[in-house]
This record gives structure tokens, C-alpha cells and sequence, in this order.
């Protein structure tokens, strides 16, 4: 039997899925599981490591239920999974605790003295990424405090996706992306001891693992892997990127004119550009956003995140739903945004401002700011359900213009991902507020399609990640959606006051957490 496909597996924060494609990048089969993860205290976001691998292997065992002869079809099993985050193990492979999530916010408090100090502006230049509570770095520096008998225990510090990589490899290693925007250099793709240093937490570089890149080196599967998954024992298992890489990969990302970006409008709000070399990064005065290494020697990917993209609509939303219930009308999201295109493109643009800073840790992107906090200006009694509907769509569309800004350029072309990506209103108010043409990706698995990719060069099936771009990713591009004229005059002109709000707001923002703090208190 030949071995025609490929598996990619994308262990995200709210599912796990494994996914198989074909050779030339056709998605045939998906198996998922749902994560959960726990609270345990003030902040903090726990995974369990255990149930995650045993949810990872289940999935790889329930393909075998819709592909055929699947074990002598499998080429290579490729990995990727949320970023962030500290998944601790000991040396005899067992979870220290619970996997620390990208959601753990228990080093805020932290590292906002570190973010102020002459140190973090040494630390930005070296990573290009704005330091967060959620990464590594900042947990193990909270750990050091209040948990060092869970870090003694520890050998290993890794990530979501190289935790399950060690489960199917018994390899410790991490990959150039995660390793070098939270401890080290992205011109170098080296850890960077200083980082750790000026941190104070130079006696834990021992927790750090080899970094590795998957399109050259990959490992083979264990036997325990093997019995629990069904796949055979010594099949290539490729470590890709972490999920914000490999989804940036399958969605377009990647084009040889440099003036293409990538927008998803998921959970967060991510808008990423390629950039083809270390000097072309540009690093922002806020020191914020990521440099993410790229699976193409030298290049990266510039980012800048939103913490909240849909959730600001499903927050919206859920507030119209309690309305409802209040009149004893029971009403679902569904049916909320059935036809919600049509009445925000008939309500009229720029009747209010919305910045969306909904999660409750703040914002990262294009300025860090744990206190930041979404709102409406500029209601008045002629403001409508529709009219506030369109101002949060638009309050997305002047974040990522926002974002795109910090990053150096708006691109030409912005390819939309993300389950929001599905509203033409959103994709017309997007492109004309970026003034960008805007098309989707014809694709539904792009991180699943990242990691895949990478293994099909690490196999040799393509030359380099470009050829499989041209085979996996051009095919799948779907219709522009162009600017319209008028709008984006119109939001080339409320943009700066867009900007001139959230420039004022740290203060108050700064007040408001403090009496929120004390009224809990």
C-alpha cells in the first residue's frame, strides 16, 4: 500500500484535532476532541497533561474508523498546538502539575515592574515580542516564588505541542518559533541566557530543550506510541511550528511579494506579515507584538494580537440574549446573527466607536495594557442594536488596522481566517478599512495544514516550503472582496480618533482596576 497521506495534528485551546490530508494537500478526514482545563487559583489556567495525550491518541485511533488501511497509508504525523504557556515534566517523563495555558494570567503583577525597567527594552530587541504574562518566561519567574518546589521537581520545561511530541517520539525538544520569541534571539534562532538573567531566572536555563526544525529533522514514532494510536511504530513524526506559525502557513501568509498578510478572526485576533529577513523586522515603541520565526531560514512572520476578537460578538450577542429573557423570549446566537449581515450593512457606518478589549487580562496588541478594557463612544438615542452591531464589527476592523501599523505596513492583500472570515459584512468593512483587498482561504484546518506542510518537506515530497505553497496553499485561495471608495474615506477619517481614544484611556483604565480590585477586597 502506498503512503499517500499525511496527519496533522493541532492540539488548540478549546479542541484537539487530528487531521489527514492527501499528498497534494486535499483534507479527507478529521477526528477531535474537546479540551477543558481548569482553575486552581487567582489567575491562574491549568491543563491536564495526561488527559490531553490520552484526547491526542484517541483521536489518532478514531481516524482509523474512517480511513482505510490507514497504519501502511500514514507518510508522517506532524504536530503543532496552542503557544504560551509553561507544561512542566519531570525526569522521569511525568506532568509536574497541570500545562499552564496562553489564558494564565498569574504573573501580571510580576512582570509589570520588569516591562517599565531599562532590561525589557534589551529583551524586546532580542525577541521582537512583547513579554506577556501567559509566556514561559513570566511563569516560571511567578513559580520561583510561590511554587519552587514544583520547578525543582522539573527537568523539562515544554510546550503544548512538544509535550505531545515527547509522546509520540520520546524526544524533549521545542521548535525555533516558541523557543526564540519567549528566551531567545529570532536573528539567531538561539536561546538568549541575558533574557534569562535579567529576568532572575538564570538557575532554570537547565529546564530548557533542544530547539529543532522539523523541515529538517524528525523522529520516529515509540513503541508505546504505536500500541496507543495504531499507527506503526518508527513513522516520521515531524515537530512543526507552534499553531499561530502553522496556521499563518496553510492560510496564505507566505507570499514572494511581501505585501500579503494574514488576518484570523478567531477567539483572539491575530494579523501576521511575512518578512523575508532578519533586517526587515520593524520593532514598535511599544514594544509590543511577535517576531515568530518562519519555517524558511531567516524569515519571520511580524505579528500583533488582539486578546479578543469573536468574543467580543458573542459578548454582544449573549447581552442581547439576557434582554430577551428578561421579556420571557428565549433566543440563541444563531438566530441573533441569522440575516445580521443585512442589518449592519443597512445601519448607518460610524454612527459610535468600539474598541474591543473585552477579555478581562487586558490588551497585548498593539499595546500591552493588562488593565485595557473594551467600550462604546459616541452613543446617542438614535444609536440602534444594528448601529452598536456594526460599530463592534468595525471596532475589529480598526484593531487590526491598528495592528498592521505596529507591524511597519498594511498589506496589499489581507487573506481572512477564522470562523467570522464566513460574514461579507465583515470582509467589506475589514478591506475598507485597511483599503486592502480582502479574500478568504478555501481551507478549514490551516493550522492541521501548516504541520502537515512542514512534514511534507521534511519527507521531500516538495523542495522547499515556497513549492508547497504553490501546491498545498495558491489552489485554495478564494474571490476578492474589494474597498469601497466611500467607507474607506469615511474610516480613513474616524481611524485617528480611533487611536486618540484607547492613547487616552490607560489612566482611566489604570483607576477603574483599582477599585475593582478593592470593592473585591
Amino acid at each position: 500500500m502506498t503512503r499517500d497521506l499525511l496527519i496533522g495534528i493541532d492540539a488548540g485551546t478549546s479542541v484537539i484535532k487530528s487531521v489527514v490530508f492527501t499528498l497534494d494537500g486535499e483534507q479527507v478526514a478529521m477526528a477531535a476532541r474537546p479540551n477543558s482545563y481548569a482553575t486552581p487559583g487567582p489567575g491562574q489556567v491549568e491543563q491536564d497533561m495526561t488527559r490531553t495525550w490520552a484526547d491526542c491518541a484517541a483521536t489518532l485511533r478514531e481516524l482509523h474508523d474512517v480511513i482505510p488501511n490507514l497504519a501502511a497509508r500514514a507518510a508522517a504525523v506532524a504536530v503543532t498546538g496552542q503557544g504560551d504557556g509553561t507544561w512542566l515534566v519531570d525526569r522521569e517523563g511525568e506532568p509536574v502539575g497541570g500545562g499552564l495555558l496562553w489564558l494564565d494570567s498569574r504573573a501580571a503583577g510580576l512582570i509589570g515592574p520588569y516591562l517599565r525597567s531599562r532590561d525589557y527594552h534589551g529583551h524586546y530587541e532580542l525577541t521582537g515580542s512583547g513579554l506577556n504574562a501567559c509566556m514561559a518566561s513570566a511563569q516560571i519567574a511567578w513559580m520561583k516564588i510561590h511554587q519552587p518546589e514544583r520547578l525543582a521537581r522539573a527537568t523539562t520545561t515544554l510546550h503544548c505541542k512538544d509535550w505531545l511530541y515527547f509522546k509520540l517520539t520520546g524526544e524533549r525538544v521545542t521548535d525555533p518559533s516558541e523557543a526564540s520569541f519567549t528566551f531567545g534571539n529570532f536573528r539567531t534562532r538561539r536561546y538568549e541566557p541575558s533574557i534569562l538573567e535579567k529576568m532572575g531566572i538564570a538557575d532554570y536555563e537547565r529546564l530548557l530543550p533542544p530547539i529543532i526544525d522539523g523541515t529538517r529533522v524528525s523522529h520516529g514514532l515509540s513503541a508505546a506510541a504505536a500500541s496507543v494510536t495504531g499507527l506503526p511504530e518508527g513513522l516520521p513524526i515531524v515537530l512543526a511550528y507552534l499553531d499561530v506559525v502553522c496556521t499563518g502557513l496553510g492560510g496564505g501568509v507566505f507570499d514572494r511579494s511581501g505585501k500579503v498578510g494574514l488576518t484570523i478572526v478567531g477567539t483572539t485576533g491575530m494579523h501576521m506579515r511575512y518578512v523575508a529577513t532578519p533586517e526587515e523586522v520593524t520593532l514598535n515603541d511599544s514594544h509590543s507584538g511577535y517576531t515568530m520565526c518562519f519555517p524558511i531560514e531567516g524569515s519571520s512572520l511580524a505579528i500583533q494580537s488582539n486578546m479578543a476578537s469573536t468574543l467580543n460578538i458573542d459578548w454582544f450577542l449573549d447581552v442581547a440574549r439576557e434582554a430577551a429573557a428578561a421579556a420571557g423570549v428565549e433566543a440563541t446566537r444563531a438566530a441573533l446573527l441569522s440575516g445580521m449581515d443585512k442589518r449592519v450593512m443597512d445601519a448607518p457606518p460610524g454612527s459610535a466607536l468600539y474598541h474591543p478589549y473585552i477579555f478581562e487580562a487586558g490588551e497585548r496588541g498593539p499595546f500591552l495594557d493588562p488593565h485595557a478594557r473594551a467600550q462604546f463612544t459616541g452613543l446617542s438615542t438614535r444609536t440602534t442594536f444594528a448601529g452598536m452591531m456594526r460599530a463592534v464589527y468595525e471596532g475589529l476592523a480598526f484593531a487590526a488596522r491598528d495592528c498592521y501599523a505596529a507591524t511597519g505596513m498594511i498589506p496589499e492583500e489581507v487573506r481572512l481566517g477564522g470562523g467570522a472570515a464566513r460574514s461579507k459584512a465583515l470582509r467589506k468593512i475589514l478591506a475598507s478599512t485597511l483599503g486592502a483587498q480582502v479574500r478568504t482561504v478555501n481551507r478549514e484546518e490551516s493550522g492541521a495544514a501548516g504541520a502537515a506542510m512542514m512534514a511534507a518537506v521534511r519527507l521531500g515530497l516538495h523542495a522547499d516550503i515556497p513549492a508547497c505553497v504553490d501546491a498545498w496553499v495558491t489552489p485554495a485561495l478564494g474571490e476578492v472582496t474589494d474597498p469601497d471608495p466611500a467607507l474607506n474615506r469615511l474610516y480613513g477619517e474616524l481611524f485617528p480618533a480611533y487611536v486618540a481614544i484607547r492613547e487616552a484611556m490607560p489612566p482611566a483604565w489604570e483607576t477603574l482596576a483599582r477599585i475593582r480590585q478593592e470593592t473585591k477586597a
